[in-house]
């Protein structure tokens, strides 16, 4: 029986040790910052990303991969006897999951099975993670599939802002209402439904965030169980370590993960951002 081979995109928050011990492909974004293209997660870290950001004459552009990074890693992978399963971010933030089924059309193989994870960053993480484990211990395609499946059923993304500058430079909001957000001090939390963000709250200080994490933590435990957390930053490595320890004395069963999150998320985000996410017991 043919073993099954996991791959995702860059914009999946994995932990350290997982990449060291899943035998997951992991294929980069770009962003160009300056007119400098670099490949996410190979010539340039999240906390460079961050770095050169702060100091860019104009906010960095994010592009998908190109139909040939696809085609070259799912040939390779067949080449070996493998079946794929491909699972990336939410369509609402980026092409590169339909790049994914172009390029599975394009090699003709009914082995490479794309996948829209409806998500990103470490609720994208959760499906991966889950994925390559199950596919280690030799799991059918099927079995897997429908894990995952259940796995983004069980699995919320909050996001909260801090800034409308990235989002009113990068174009998806009028300059006007940036600037009026920014003269008024505009926090946001946004909750990831369906791959689209929906703003959920909005208000002035940082109290308002503060409010908005309150109410999502009450929400978790009113849950049956949280298996794994994910809690996200952009730029605010001690914010989020104090929040962290947090999450770990209200949820110590759950699995935390914390890391500086992908350019593709901070490029819209900008800094002082939180992608607070949970996988629930099923």
């Amino acid at each position: 029986m043919a073993q099954v081979k996991i791959v995702t995109d860059s914009t999946a928050i994995l932990t350290q040790e997982e990449l060291d011990t899943l035998d997951v492909t992991i294929v980069p974004l770009t962003v160009m910052i300056d007119d400098i293209i670099y490949e996410d997660g190979v010539t340039i870290s999240r906390e460079g990303f961050m770095e050169k950001m702060a100091t860019a004459k104009s906010l960095p552009k994010t592009s998908t991969p190109s139909i040939g990074v696809f085609t070259n890693v799912y040939e390779k992978l067949l080449a070996e006897g493998n079946e794929i399963i491909s699972i990336h971010l939410t369509p609402g933030l980026s092409g590169t999951f339909h790049t994914a089924q172009q390029a599975a059309q394009m090699v003709h193989d009914e082995k490479i099975h794309p996948v829209n994870s409806t998500f990103i960053d470490r609720a994208l993480g959760f499906a991966v993670v889950r994925a390559a484990k199950m596919a280690q211990a030799g799991a059918s395609v099927a079995e897997i599939l429908a894990d995952i499946d259940q796995t983004i059923q069980h699995t919320e993304l909050y996001i909260t802002l801090s800034s409308l500058d990235n989002l009113t430079a990068g174009g998806r909001i009028s300059r006007t209402t940036g600037f009026i957000g920014g003269l008024l001090n505009i926090k946001i939390g946004a909750h990831v439904v369906d791959g689209e963000i929906e703003t959920e709250v909005k208000g002035r200080g940082q109290k308002t965030i503060k409010g908005y994490l309150e109410r999502i933590i009450a929400q978790m435990h009113a849950e049956d169980g949280i298996q794994m957390i994910g809690l996200s930053h952009a730029g605010i490595p001690d914010e989020a370590a104090e929040f962290a320890e947090r999450l770990k004395q209200e949820f110590p069963d759950a699995e935390l993960a914390v890391q500086q999150t992908t350019p593709v998320v901070s490029t819209h985000t900008g800094v002082g951002a939180f992608g607070l996410s949970y996988l629930k017991q099923f």
